[in-house]
């Protein structure tokens, strides 16, 4: 497992649920990922459920926007990438072709974030940390082990986020597909693939570990989920790919991890 108090700019640090259905959501992931919820009020009548694995902070369980609601978006996990200054990659982006959905904020005491649309359409969210530091646990069954952009042109992805964040991509060997492989400081920091289902949005799809991938996805189904890919032999390990009852997606991974 990978115990952290910071991370690398460029680095994939958080992951958050924004969700139709708050508690429902708690209880799922309680089930499946072994979390434990520790809600903080954000307003009234509102809070911000911070996840925990082993005593060690995870990911967050949060009340999706109006907004998105009111436009059909559906339920969905956002990937956070660490910067040391929000304002400034904001600019950076913009330059590079994305689109300011939220230009910076300060999120309370927190730290300051932004929401970014890439020139492919992806969203992905920066956050300059103050006193939320990120995932405290990373590379562990019930944390985060990968971020996987889903991209209708791979390259053009790559060549945005390489001038962004100083990532290094190239293809991943002995892939019959387009597969690029990210390091951000010489670090494995996820993948940019094609888009794997036709008609799906451009999305950043967020891996948490597992001990047993064949049991997760049991598991899935039984808690009221769907299993839209999976068990699949990677060789390293065996993923997954589904849905949450809310019908947010993300995946399953049980085999090696690094530290």
């Amino acid at each position: 497992m990978g115990e952290r108090s910071g991370y690398t700019p460029g680095t994939f640090c958080w992951a958050e649920l924004a969700t139709s259905d708050q508690d429902a959501a708690k209880a799922f992931y309680a089930e499946l990922l072994g979390w434990k919820s520790d809600d903080r009020p954000v307003g009234e009548g509102s809070v911000y459920s911070m996840q925990l694995r082993d005593g060690k902070l995870v990911a967050a369980i949060a009340g999706q926007p109006q907004q998105q609601r009111d436009a059909g978006v559906p339920p969905l996990w956002n990937s956070y990438l660490w910067v040391d200054d929000a304002d400034d990659a904001v600019a950076r982006a913009v330059d590079l072709g994305a689109t300011a959905h939220a230009p910076a904020f300060d999120v309370m005491q927190a730290g300051r974030m932004a929401v970014i649309q890439d020139p492919q359409g992806a969203y992905f969210m920066l956050w300059q940390p103050n006193e939320h530091r990120g995932a405290q646990l990373v590379n562990a069954p019930g944390a985060l082990v990968w971020n996987e952009l889903q991209s209708p042109d791979p390259d053009a992805s790559g060549d945005f986020y390489s001038a962004l964040f100083g990532w290094e991509v190239e293809q991943f060997p002995g892939m019959d597909r387009v597969y690029l492989a990210i390091k951000n400081a010489g670090a494995n920091n996820g993948a940019i693939s094609e888009l794997s289902q036709p008609g799906a949005p451009p999305h950043w799809l967020v891996y948490f570990g597992t001990e047993d991938t064949e049991a997760a996805l049991a598991k899935v189904d039984e808690l009221g989920g769907s299993v839209l890919a999976g068990p699949i032999d990677i060789g390293i390990a065996k993923i997954g790919i589904v849905a949450d009852p809310q019908g947010a997606v993300f995946a399953l991974y049980a085999g090696e991890l690094e530290e």
